[in-house]
């Protein structure tokens, strides 16, 4: 019995229960098509110390399903959201931030002074101190990146402004905390601590663009070689782990260091194999940030407060999404994106917890009006989601539009190129001789870097694990073209991609005609047999050469592999299965 109380630990009782919401939260929620952020909020609401963990001395077995120690969480919640900036840096590039140097420092700054000083003004009139009310103004004007960039798209005009706003929000956090130590009424040297800081930042920062930048490629060269995903993830999180810690060393946030990781990855051919191998642990550790959330919510506070609270967060909500869309309109935003834009950041932020708790440590506010602005916080982040189908829903009806349908948006994708060999290489030319958008993948590392040089649009990736297609758009793509000479991994991916997208076209290289059998049964819109496809050249060779007009020969040549075709799927038993003859598909691609 001793050895068995040696193995049980309150650390492993709090990962038991954080997995076991994982593992009912995620499907669950999802089954339902609503985003498990309120989910995981929840259940931080209901197994906190504030839930059932009120109740674990007067019914001890509730130990075993509670969190019992919520302070031992705060290092895997940071986590979360060192891994949130990282793989924002993944999906930008150098040349993509700079050309939004625009929104991050004329945006984004405008949008935090603007609603920090509408606040303060606010508090200070309502009889806050205004040491304080700048605190409390410049905290709340925060917005969460850990779940508006959850939720919403970078690609599209709202997730590029609320992406500006964010990044910059982020830039400005160091700045915010030594302001607050230097207002304190026992402040020293802030404004030196400050300089010094954004000195040996600026030095750090360099050091990891030089670095990166040619140390990154040859890192992951290697782990790419060996074949082994467990190497390329301890790679990955190495990368993002010294970054992270290499900011934080010298006063600047870690996350400062996880989003230049991320963007250096970036450029390189990896970036989608690194942002799909990682994305599990970013996915858990945002899970255990929104469990810390929901268990700082004492719901018998908000009862006994409950009208200021309600007041204070609509306020908040209200005044965030007026000025956020103002502002926007005024730098020649479309109504509806403004609108859209303004009520998705209008909600605190989980760095508002960071500035609350620096604001009490420098006695600008009192412990308990923190405690209440925490928990206006906690409520925001809570309704963050339904703030984010409100706002997409107010958008469209202002601009009176209608959202565009899966078809029209899977118009719109490239089409996506698995295998870059002898094969994939050339489909990859005749997609861009015709000026067909594509994107290739292979998990032969040398292959990628040979692509690369060449100018063809590769990336590294093993197509076959996770959800590596979807990383590279294959969810919009206009079609997914399968060229590796593997039968069973060609078989087994058609069948998972036709699983997932079931009006993608899906063309893959077969070798033979009975594997072609197999390949429609498995769910391939068409497959093409080597074999036969080099007795058709053959013979339009031959036809030619004997003086037959190449008209009637490449007629000819179509009805006899439509012919070959309804063939193969009727001895694979698919003879009632529409046929997609070369023409329509034709069509399909553009």
């Amino acid at each position: 019995m001793a050895g068995s109380s040696e193995l049980y630990s309150p650390f492993l009782s709090d990962a038991l229960v954080i997995l076991g919401a994982a593992g009912i939260v995620i499907p669950v929620f999802s089954r339902f098509r609503i985003t498990p952020v309120i989910g995981f909020i929840l259940v931080g609401l209901l197994v906190g110390p504030f839930g059932l963990g009120r109740h674990v001395f007067d019914y001890p077995w509730l130990s075993y399903i509670t969190i019992t120690d919520p302070g031992g969480l705060d290092v895997f919640a940071e986590f979360g959201i060192i891994l949130l900036l990282f793989s924002i840096g993944l999906e930008l590039s150098f040349d993509r931030l700079w050309q939004m140097r625009r929104l991050v420092f004329g945006l984004g700054s405008l949008e935090l002074i603007v609603t920090g000083g509408a606040m303060t003004f606010i508090l200070a009139a309502i009889g806050q101190r205004f040491d304080g009310a700048l605190a409390l103004g410049l905290a709340l004007a925060l917005s969460s990146t850990a779940l508006v960039l959850k939720i919403t798209n970078t690609s599209t005009p709202v997730g590029r402004a609320a992406l500006a706003m964010l990044l910059f929000e982020d830039i400005a956090l160091v700045p915010i905390i030594f302001l607050l130590g230097a207002l304190a009424p026992n402040a020293a040297g802030g404004v030196g601590d400050l300089l010094n800081t954004l000195l040996l930042g600026a030095g750090v920062i360099l050091g990891l663009l030089v670095v990166g930048r040619f140390g990154l490629p040859r890192l992951f060269a290697q782990a790419a070689r060996t074949k082994s995903p467990e190497l390329f993830l301890a790679a990955s999180l190495l990368v993002v782990i010294v970054a992270s810690l290499a900011t934080a060393a010298v006063g600047l946030s870690p996350i400062v260091g996880a989003l230049i990781a991320g963007l250096l990855i970036a450029e390189t051919e990896y970036h989608s194999e690194v942002e799909q191998i990682t994305e599990p642990f970013k996915g858990l550790a945002l899970g255990v940030f929104l469990i810390t959330i929901g268990m700082s919510i004492d719901l018998r506070v908000v009862a006994q407060n409950i009208v200021p609270i309600v007041t204070a967060t609509v306020g908040i909500i209200a005044l965030k999404a007026a000025v956020t869309g103002m502002l926007l309109r005024l730098m020649g935003a479309r109504r509806g994106t403004a609108t859209e834009t303004g009520i998705l950041m209008s909600s605190p932020s989980e760095t508002t917890l960071i500035v609350l708790t620096a604001a009490t440590g420098a006695e600008l506010i009192q412990p308990g009006t923190a405690q209440f602005w925490q928990i206006v916080t906690a409520i925001g982040l809570t309704v963050t989601p339904l703030l984010a189908l409100a706002g997409r829903s107010m958008g469209r009806r202002v601009d009176g539009v209608e959202a565009p349908t899966a078809a029209e948006e899977a118009a719109t994708g490239r089409a996506v190129v698995v295998g870059f060999g002898r094969v994939g290489r050339l489909v990859a030319d005749m997609l861009e001789h015709h000026g067909k958008p594509y994107v290739a993948v292979d998990s032969d590392a040398d292959l990628v870097s040979e692509g690369r040089r060449q100018g063809y649009s590769v990336a590294f990736g093993d197509a076959a694990r996770g959800n590596a297609l979807v990383a590279l758009g294959a969810d919009k793509a206009s079609a997914v073209i399968l060229t590796m000479d593997e039968p069973v991994s060609a078989q087994r991916l058609v069948r998972k991609l036709h699983a997932q997208f079931p009006d993608m076209p899906i063309i893959a290289r077969a070798r033979d005609a009975s594997h072609a059998a197999e390949l429609y049964r498995a769910g391939a819109t068409l497959a093409v047999p080597e074999a036969l496809e080099s007795s058709l050249q053959l013979s339009e060779a031959v036809l030619v050469n004997l003086g037959v007009p190449m008209g009637p020969v490449i007629a000819s040549i179509h009805e006899k592999r439509d012919e070959l075709r309804d063939l193969i799927m009727e001895e694979g038993g698919l003879a009632e299965r529409p046929r997609l003859r070369s023409a329509s598909l034709k069509e399909r691609m553009g």
